[in-house]
């Protein structure tokens, strides 16, 4: 008798003769780049350095597309958005110590924002490993150290027999809900040793399944179907577990309005009759969501944003789906739900009882319309018009990358991103320089529609150099700088704290001048003629910047009051 743990797959004899005879030339670098190919990698982002040229000589031999960006932190934003847009583990190359370091802040935002990139960094010589002091060029005492409070997990390879297997086990990590960045680091000389090794063909690395209990969404369906006033909280879970329809057809059964967090963006149609749209940072969407007996919170730890600055204090029950573990329950008590969003949301939709309220669209109106009147007040047209011509201009399904700015701040709470995973911004982590390095590499994931950066003229200067990255590889990104001369949003800040600003003001460059040094097309604009240079530089194929000085004010807070 045969049992199924039984059965081995037996290799054919050509397979047995490529396994004893492996093409000559190749090292331990080949193996990183052929376990690649073999988990379905197409592309990789990194920067090459002297202990990392194995496995950039080993590219060549292979049919992976190599995109190379000037700076390690702006390659680590192009793989985290290429990662967010295809839903793939993005494989990120870098070499040892000050070139690894240099990513710490971009897998951070991978990190906070749950986008699966795969790190590959070199180490020193397998002899300096321990924690000694060798004086080996980029030395670090331990280098794994630096990215463990950083990224998902971390793989120390030691010989070239692990290389296959640390791979496979970190993709798997990048791609287990929730998402995020790993870290796999190989010694220089395991990278560059000859190597024996027959070719990496029989990979496999299928994510681990985050499926509900049972009881707990039986609970969790009975307490919606009673419920006399439920309402939901989309966050960035549903987006990344493509469970947007599913939360649609819930939230419809239930008659509930569904407010979508800044990194939920796209999650809730705009103009359904039960979206909120995205105003967190208000207090009227606050005490709508306080008012309500049951909150269904999905994909979301309600964090600093999410909670208009930890200022909400529900009311009713909490029910909380999350894929994070370490966010369940963070913030509020609640029926705490650990589970991927879509596998959440389907078995709600199986055992959830219909339910009708006739008052939720005319209660969402009335909150939309407060929402407006508050900003209305503050004589914000400016603002409000740039950003209405930056969504007129961008193309239907256009993906748009946004750095920490002002005209992004606004875009968090009033800009309808049309359809789900299609804005993106650095909120997670909140540091600057995200938006144009991330735009080429959702370039990079799709070709076949414009992609838009938005930053000011200060996150602009952290990822000029990669104007460069954009034209060597005709990446299609309008980069749009809103030049305001220093820290906007910072001089907001302090000015509103302290009388005056300081350190936020910025010597900056001739934008156009500098962008067409690089050979990309630039142009000046006002807020009047935004949309249509806006219009044709996304229709013109490669990359291109429209600079529109001006200076920018956000709407008040809500928290402080």
């Amino acid at each position: 008798m045969t049992h199924d743990h039984d059965l081995v797959l037996r290799p054919t004899a050509a397979q047995t003769e490529a396994a004893l005879n492996p093409p000559p030339g190749r090292n331990g670098g080949d193996l990183v780049v052929e376990t690649l190919a073999g988990l379905g990698a197409t592309t990789v982002f990194g920067l090459p350095g002297q202990h990392a040229l194995g496995m950039f000589d080993a590219l060549r031999r292979s049919d992976l597309r190599y995109i190379g960006l000037r700076v390690e932190n702006n390659a680590g934003f192009a793989a985290d958005a290429y990662g967010r847009i295809t839903g793939e583990a993005a494989p990120l190359l870098l070499s040892t110590g000050p070139g690894a370091l240099t990513s710490l802040a971009a897998l951070q935002e991978a990190r906070a924002a749950s986008a699966p990139v795969l790190a590959i960094s070199s180490q020193i010589p397998t002899a300096g490993l321990g924690g000694g002091r060798h004086g080996y060029l980029h030395e670090l005492p331990d280098q794994a150290a630096s990215f463990r409070g950083v990224v998902k997990s971390v793989h120390t390879v030691r010989t070239q027999s692990q290389i296959p297997s640390a791979i496979a086990e970190a993709w798997q990590s990048a791609l287990t809900a929730p998402h995020g960045p790993v870290w796999v680091e190989i010694p220089q000389d395991v990278l560059l040793a000859g190597t024996a090794i027959p070719v990496v063909t029989g990979v496999d690395a299928t994510p681990q399944e985050l499926a509900p209990r049972p009881e707990l969404t039986a609970v969790a369906a009975e307490l919606l179907s009673t419920a006399s006033r439920p309402a939901i909280i989309a966050g960035g879970g549903v987006v990344r577990a493509d469970a947007s329809g599913k939360l649609l057809r819930l939230a419809e059964k239930i008659a509930a309005p569904v407010v979508t967090t800044f990194g939920g963006k796209g999650a809730f149609p705009w103009r359904h009759p039960l979206s909120l749209q995205s105003w967190l940072e208000d207090r009227h969407t606050t005490d709508f969501l306080e008012d309500a007996d049951v909150l269904l919170v999905v994909g979301s730890g309600l964090g600093e944003l999410s909670s208009n600055y930890h200022t909400f204090k529900p009311r009713g029950r909490v029910v909380q789906i999350e894929a994070d573990l370490g966010k369940l329950e963070s913030n509020h008590p609640a029926l705490g739900i650990h589970a991927d969003a879509r596998s959440a949301l389907q078995a709600l939709l199986e055992t959830v009882r219909e339910r009708t309220d006739e008052t939720a669209p005319e209660r969402v109106r009335t909150l939309l319309e407060k929402v407006a009147r508050r900003i209305a007040g503050q004589e914000l047209t400016l603002e409000q018009d740039v950003l209405a011509a930056v969504r007129r201009a961008l193309p239907p399904r256009s993906p748009s990358f946004w750095d920490m700015t002002i005209l992004a701040y606004w875009a968090w709470s009033a800009f309808d991103p049309g359809t789900p995973n299609t804005m993106h911004s650095a909120q997670g982590a909140g540091g600057l320089g995200y938006g144009f390095p991330a735009a080429l590499g959702a370039a990079a994931a799709d070709p076949t529609r414009p992609v838009l950066a938005v930053s000011g003229d200060g996150g602009a200067l952290y990822s000029i150099a990669e104007l460069a990255t954009a034209r060597q590889y005709d990446l299609d990104v309008t980069w749009l700088i809103v030049d305001d001369g220093g820290y906007g949003i910072l001089r907001e800040y302090m000015t509103d704290a302290f009388g005056q600003a300081t350190a936020t003001e910025l010597t900056r460059p001739d934008y156009v001048a500098l962008a067409e040094s690089f050979g990309v097309p630039g142009v000046r604009t006002t807020p009047a003629a935004l949309e249509a240079d806006l219009r044709k530089a996304l229709a013109s194929p490669g990359p291109s910047v429209v600079v529109l000085p001006a200076v920018l004010r956000m709407f008040a807070p809500t928290h402080l009051d």
